[in-house]
């Protein structure tokens, strides 16, 4: 098992807790950067958004990809996932950032192809957007782009979105990304089967990731690639006691989410088209994060991790309130319990 977390490019990750003290500052994000390696951590997904949908539009949040270089700087082993959106990218110029940064950090740098779900933030920024099935229609060809960018010496593309006549990247990557994608529509599964390295997933119970495993497994299965590799989302609560678990629930749980964090996570909810409705207490959580059940002592979530690793999971993507503590508490309670057997 891996373990990553999401970096705190939002300052946080529950809509009903004004103050997180996860600043959105950078002496913040380097030390938890430089410290998750310390603490056993293998890699940190940064998500990419220009309004804040945490904690509402007007709050601050980092930009992903000048974010990405200065991480890369100062760790020496962290895998950075960086999340893109395509209507917000050309994949011509997203390949030559990929190419540039795997100087920095060789190897590090991998891909978590997102597509763009938010209509009003598109709307906000100047950026194209697609319904439902064209965005996936986007990504297609996008990924087709980046790829051969990142592989072929000489590139003319004519497509439907994108053109380019002839077009040379050096230095190329000592190699390719590794690809990530999630998604819960047809049309989502099918273009992951076909063109994606990983599927990662919103938090559900092992038995749930299990099932959706063994489906893109076979989708997978007929393209004749090598086998997908399996992610899941949580959010994690440790702690030694019943009592102490009870009353950070009902922190976390305590629904006085403001009108700006709710308005986003309506725009969410209508802008995508997810397997299971989600509840007014998961929306308290990011990315359906307390499905995953990664609550108790640490030999429960350690017993947890078993399941999802049992269920075909080689990649567990973590958020903590507040983070750097909780984090450096995972790290040693439960990290590296894990590895000790």
């Amino acid at each position: 098992m891996r373990f990553g977390y999401w970096m705190p490019i939002f300052g946080g990750w529950l809509r009903n807790v004004r103050d997180e003290d996860m600043p959105v500052a950078w002496p913040y994000l380097r030390d938890l950067a430089v410290e998750s390696e310390q603490h056993g951590f293998d890699l940190s997904l940064i998500a990419e958004l220009n309004l804040n949908d945490i904690k509402g539009h007007r709050a601050p949040s980092v930009d992903c990809w000048t974010l990405a270089p200065a991480i890369a700087a100062v760790t020496r082993t962290l895998e950075l996932m960086l999340a893109v959106r395509p209507n917000y990218h050309l994949p011509s110029l997203t390949a030559k950032a990929l190419s540039t940064l795997d100087l920095i950090a060789p190897g590090r740098v991998s891909l978590n192809v997102v597509s763009s779900w938010w209509k009003d933030e598109a709307a906000q920024y100047g950026a194209p957007f697609d319904v439902h099935d064209a965005r996936y229609a986007r990504t297609q060809e996008w990924l087709e782009v980046v790829g051969r960018l990142l592989r072929e010496e000489t590139v003319t593309h004519a497509g439907p979105l994108y053109q380019l006549d002839g077009a040379v990247l050096e230095p190329k990557p000592g190699r390719p990304p590794v690809v990530y994608m999630g998604g819960e529509s047809p049309k989502a599964k099918e273009i992951i089967a076909r063109q994606a390295d990983a599927y990662v997933m919103h938090g559900d119970a092992p038995e749930v990731i299990a099932a959706k495993v063994a489906e893109l497994t076979e989708l997978r299965s007929a393209t004749g690639l090598p086998p997908l590799l399996f992610g899941v989302s949580g959010y994690v609560i440790c702690r030694d006691t019943k009592a102490q678990l009870d009353a950070e629930l009902e922190r976390i749980l305590n629904v006085r989410a403001s009108p700006q964090a709710y308005a986003s996570y309506r725009d969410f909810i209508e802008g995508s088209q997810l397997e299971s409705q989600v509840s007014i207490e998961e929306y308290s959580v990011s990315n359906r994060g307390l499905r995953s059940g990664l609550i108790g002592t640490p030999g429960q979530i350690t017993d947890r991790i078993g399941a999802y690793q049992q269920a075909g999971v080689g990649l567990l993507l973590l958020q903590f309130s507040p983070q750097r503590e909780e984090m450096a508490r995972f790290g040693a309670d439960v990290i590296g319990r894990w590895h000790a057997g």
